[in-house]
């Protein structure tokens, strides 16, 4: 199980949110002094699919979901302090059954 940050200091927090799927799946843009980029979000009940132009980390903070890639057959499940890895220009299926899912999502170069 990975070790999740439960907080991030030194940065700039874009107050405007980041909402989608009629504000089932909502996040926040956290801007690093470094140029680097997180989103830090919640994602109620529901089965949703995401795009991404860049990779991408999502890692589980609070909750439970399953998540299965593009191209991939099963859907497999994820609980707090695990995480999964999206290829850039590719794609995931996001499904919470209950409760509601919180996650950090990290932009890979």
């Amino acid at each position: 199980m990975a070790k999740i940050q439960n907080q991030f200091t030194n940065v700039t927090v874009l107050t405007k949110a980041n909402i989608y799927f009629e504000g089932k799946v909502v996040s926040h843009t956290v801007q690093f002094a470094d140029g680097s980029k997180k989103t830090i979000g919640l994602i109620y009940p529901g089965n949703f699919h995401f795009g991404t132009q860049a990779a991408e980390r999502m890692e589980i903070s609070a909750g439970t979901c399953c998540a299965k890639l593009d191209g991939q057959a099963h859907w497999k499940e994820y609980a707090t302090g695990q995480l999964f890895e999206v290829p850039a220009n590719s794609g995931f299926d996001i499904e919470v059954k209950t409760g509601i899912c919180e996650y950090v999502c990290s932009f890979l170069s």
